[in-house]
């Protein structure tokens, strides 16, 4: 597996927003995460990427334990992630929110930078060769000098995902990617969706949307109460009948 999470457990003072959660998140799938508001998922997916230190258990990513460590040192690993708000820099360029995304995986010194050398000048024209083509998958790149601001809700979600796949991550983690997209916008994120996993990077996605959700998924995760309610395909998980209670109630 590429992703273990192993009994992981995250309390704010006496509220345990996740407890004791386990899953196992397979390379080159795309995986599903969720449950009713408040259910604990993307407070899960920040103890994963670093943003929180759990209070028990363990992450361990690509054969590493990489608990607690901090977002940066996790991002380096090959994990990236997007935000359920949008978090791009909104005054910087489309190319330049992209290129910000690339600096992990840049080799420059900063002495290199100042005096231009050689080398650092032809990182740099690699870099932006590798962004343009980041903007091409989304067809962005006739805005590439636009503000990022000034896109649409849309164009601002695949930016953001784009800016997380700069880094050249083994695995990507999206909050919400679909959220406040229309129907147009949602069939081309199940397809980007689908063209990310042939890239050969593994999904983690935490989605309301479950027309969305059940149509792209391999696996699919719910989280009820902060707990794992259950696991399954989306077949699976449609006809589970805890889903459908947490879902939609006894009655």
């Amino acid at each position: 597996m590429l992703l273990s999470i192993e009994g992981v457990t995250v309390k704010f003072d006496s509220l345990i927003a996740v407890n004791n959660v386990s899953a196992n998140i397979a390379q080159g799938k795309i995986t599903g995460l969720i449950g009713p508001n408040g259910a604990g998922k993307t407070t899960l997916v920040n103890a994963i990427s670093g943003v929180y230190k759990p209070n028990a258990g363990k992450v361990v990513f690509d054969g590493k334990d990489i608990t607690g460590r901090r977002g940066y040192q996790i991002s380096k690993a090959g994990l990236a992630r997007t935000y359920q708000v949008i978090n791009l820099f909104e005054r910087m360029t489309v190319l330049e929110n992209v290129l910000v995304g690339m600096h992990t995986r840049l080799n420059s010194s900063l002495l290199a930078a100042f005096f231009k050398t050689k080398a650092e000048r032809a990182e740099e024209e690699a870099a932006r060769e590798k962004a343009f083509e980041l903007l091409r998958f989304v067809r962005l790149q006739d805005r590439y000098d636009n503000e990022a601001g000034s896109l649409s809700y849309g164009d601002q979600r695949r930016l953001e995902i784009i800016r997380g796949l700069a880094s050249d991550p083994k695995l990507i983690l999206l909050d919400e990617p679909a959220a406040g997209m229309n129907p147009v916008e949602k069939d081309d994120l199940d397809a980007m969706l689908r063209e990310i996993i042939k890239r050969g990077v593994t999904v983690l996605m935490i989605e309301h949307d479950m027309k969305l959700m059940m149509g792209v998924a391999d696996y699919v995760f719910v989280l009820n109460y902060g707990g794992k309610l259950a696991e399954g395909t989306p077949a699976e998980i449609q006809r589970n009948p805890d889903v459908i209670t947490a879902y939609l109630g006894d009655d």
